[in-house]
């Protein structure tokens, strides 16, 4: 849905090229789960909604935030999926960051994983949970990448730590086939304001252009 709603050039250049460093590509924008009233229809593993739906969507690209914006104002409806949606509501929001230490909730859960070998060669996935060191240090690197994709130089030297508050909650997606594992809950950040506003506006750790990572401040 996205993409059919930004400008035909921006849209291109994202979803074909994005903001690149090294061997790492990032689309800058993030979005929230559908937040509304809904029935879960476990036998068909369907969600139904009912009444009015609310989906918020994030970036640090001043053009992107532009065009979808004028995007949804041009269109009555929208589709999602298989659904016709009317568009009843447009608000814009700035989270703004100021110090070196924030506490966010999320409104997607955040994924952190890496790739890993099996002791006969095979490649497996592993996610890690907040508990564990690796999630604190793969969000700060994944920050630190996206600055320098961003804004094509090196990020402040400071690392981002992340750690949770109180009791996180997992979440087992099945995304077009493929099993992926994240944590939803409140998280408390300390680090560079910079890269903690990028974190805010882009998402926090991996996937966030597929609907993962997505925060606000508390």
């Amino acid at each position: 849905m996205i993409y059919s709603i930004l400008d035909d050039e921006l849209a291109h250049f994202l979803h074909e090229k994005g903001f690149q460093t090294e061997k790492r590509t990032f689309k800058m924008f993030t979005f929230s789960r559908l937040k509304g009233r809904y029935i879960l229809n476990k036998n068909d593993g369907l969600i139904i909604f009912d009444g009015p739906i609310k989906l918020t969507i994030s970036s640090h690209y001043e053009e992107f935030t532009d065009s979808i914006g004028n995007g949804f104002l041009k269109r009555q409806r929208v589709r999602l999926g298989n659904n016709n949606l009317e568009v009843k509501e447009l608000a814009v929001e700035k989270e703004i960051v100021n110090s070196e230490e924030i506490k966010v909730y999320t409104l997607s859960p955040i994924v952190v994983y890496s790739t890993l070998f099996r002791e006969d060669g095979r490649k497996f996935t592993y996610y890690f949970n907040p508990k564990e060191n690796d999630f604190s240090q793969i969000i700060s690197n994944n920050l630190k990448n996206k600055y320098r994709a961003f804004y094509l130089k090196e990020p402040p030297k400071e690392e981002v730590e992340i750690k949770p508050i109180g009791h996180t909650k997992l979440s087992v997606v099945n995304y077009k086939g493929f099993i992926i594992k994240g944590y939803s809950g409140k998280f408390l950040l300390k680090g560079n304001p910079l890269l903690l506003q990028l974190g805010v506006n882009t998402g926090l750790g991996s996937k966030n252009s597929q609907g993962f990572g997505c925060v606000k401040l508390l």
